[in-house]
């Protein structure tokens, strides 16, 4: 499989395929993004995937943000437990039927029951950490520190600007991701997610003192600017199956 035989990136989520068996609103996302060679992504992706690249690269991710509002099976919001500050790095990948999504390397969240269940159910790496986002004067600081491991932080902050993000092919390539690939006992699945388009902003990285990047096997990558720098003031997100 290669990127020109992949499904064409869009910004519109195809339907799901059946009932949602979840939904989550995301809030106030920060969209950060680095280059790098594929070579170094391959080895990190579930069996059967190659590196989704754009421009010769592939897209490494560090995103910030706030999750809740999460339901199950039709549930009212989960309280508490279904709220909290997120921070994820994630690789975008392509299956042998062209199919895109994303592949997390490390989800960074504070409430340890949401913790246990996503690694439970779908071996999503999870970790248990305390996080954080203040909002002054316009800047978002979002911060994370894991538990047992406080070499393993994050805190960012970032300024989003007016400028609205449209057409950028980049921009959809990062962010209109309708998928995502977990390994589960050995075998790779597909998960979808839909969702209205992303309403996206430009952004300013104003600071970043982060350890996940490297822990994820990216070293020095936090060291140097983000090619891509985005905001979102969120959507809400529903789940379907997997296959």
């Amino acid at each position: 499989m290669t990127n020109a035989e992949a499904y064409p990136i869009s910004a519109v989520a195809p339907p799901l395929a059946g009932r949602a068996s979840a939904s989550q609103r995301w809030s106030h996302l920060v969209f950060l993004h680095w280059r790098v060679d594929a070579a170094l992504v391959a080895p990190l992706l579930p069996h059967g995937l190659v590196p989704d690249e754009y421009d010769g690269s592939a897209w490494v991710g560090l995103i910030p943000f706030v999750l809740d509002r999460a339901t199950i099976l039709g549930s009212p919001p989960i309280p508490y437990f279904g709220s909290f500050v997120e921070v994820n790095v994630r690789l975008y990948a392509v299956d042998p039927q062209g199919r895109r999504g994303v592949v997390f390397v490390s989800l960074e969240a504070s409430r340890l029951a949401a913790v246990l269940a996503a690694r439970g159910l779908f071996s999503l790496p999870y970790v248990w950490s305390r996080t954080g986002l203040t909002v002054d004067s316009g800047q978002y600081r979002y911060t994370s520190t894991r538990h047992g491991d406080r070499t393993k932080y994050t805190s960012v902050v970032a300024r989003p600007g007016p400028v609205a993000v449209v057409d950028d092919p980049l921009a959809d390539f990062l962010t209109a991701r309708w998928a995502l690939f977990t390994s589960i006992r050995g075998r790779t699945v597909h998960l979808r997610n839909h969702h209205e388009p992303w309403p996206l902003y430009r952004a300013e990285l104003v600071s970043i003192d982060d350890t996940l990047l490297a822990g994820a096997g990216f070293a020095g990558l936090a060291d140097r600017a983000p090619e891509s720098v985005l905001y979102s003031p969120g959507v809400t997100t529903w789940f379907g199956r997997g296959n």
